[in-house]
C-alpha cells in the first residue's frame, strides 16, 4: 500500500492531478477539498494516498489531510458506496456539513449530491452514525485548510469547471446550470467549482 507521496505538482485538472516523484509521474484523483489547498504548479506537496486495485486498473486517490483520507476510507466501507461516489461526497460537502447530515439524519441534503439516492442516503446515515467520531477542532481545521495560493489561471475557467463537475458525477446539463449564473471574472476553475457545489447542496 502506498501511504503517501511527496513530489512536485506538475499538472492539475479537477479531479485529476499529476505528481512527479523522482521522475515518475503519478496520476492521482482527489476531491475538490484537496484541490482548494494545492500550491502553484512545480511546487512540492505531500498527499496522503489510498490505492484501489481492480482487475482493469490501479487507481490512486490523494488527500491533503489524513482526516480526509480517513473519512474516505470510512465511506467506502458503506454498502453501495464506491471510491468514485466517496470522492463526490467529499467534494460536495465539507466535513462539518457531512457530519451534521449524519448526526441530524438529514437525508434530504445528502440526496442532492450526484449518485446519492434516497436509499443510499439512508444507508449512509445508518451505517456511518457510529463510525464517525466527533469532529474535533483540529480535524475541522485540517479539512478547512484552503489557502488558495495554488489556484491556477485557466483560459476558460467555466468550461473547465463544467468538465470537472461532470467528472465528479454531475450530468453535463446540470453542471452547466450550476455554473451559468456564477461570474467568472477574476475567478479560477476551483473558485467556480466551490461556488457551484455550495449552491448545489443548499
Amino acid at each position: 500500500m502506498i501511504g503517501f507521496l511527496r513530489g512536485k505538482l506538475v499538472h492539475k485538472a479537477p479531479p485529476f492531478l499529476v505528481l512527479d516523484v523522482n521522475g515518475v509521474g503519478y496520476e492521482i484523483e482527489a476531491p475538490m477539498t484537496t484541490f482548494y489547498d494545492l500550491p502553484v504548479l512545480n511546487e512540492e506537496i505531500k498527499l496522503h494516498t489510498h490505492l484501489v486495485v481492480r482487475e482493469d486498473a490501479h487507481i490512486l486517490f490523494g488527500f491533503s489531510a489524513e482526516a480526509e483520507r480517513s473519512l474516505f476510507r470510512t465511506l467506502i466501507r458503506v454498502n453501495g458506496v464506491g471510491p468514485k461516489l466517496a470522492l463526490t461526497i467529499l467534494s460536495g460537502q465539507s466535513a462539518e456539513e457531512f457530519h451534521r447530515c449524519i448526526h441530524d439524519n438529514d437525508t434530504q441534503t445528502l440526496v442532492r449530491l450526484p449518485g446519492v439516492g434516497k436509499k443510499t442516503a439512508e444507508r449512509l446515515v445508518i451505517e456511518m452514525r457510529d463510525r464517525l467520531p466527533e469532529l474535533s477542532e483540529s480535524t475541522s481545521e485540517s479539512f478547512n485548510a484552503q489557502s488558495g495560493d495554488g489556484l491556477i489561471n485557466l483560459v476558460n475557467p467555466k468550461q473547465e469547471a463544467i468538465s470537472a463537475l461532470c467528472a465528479l458525477g454531475y450530468k453535463p446539463l446540470d453542471a452547466s446550470k450550476m455554473v451559468q449564473n456564477i461570474s467568472a471574472e477574476g475567478k479560477t476553475c476551483e473558485d467556480i467549482i466551490r461556488s457551484a457545489l455550495q449552491g448545489a447542496v443548499r
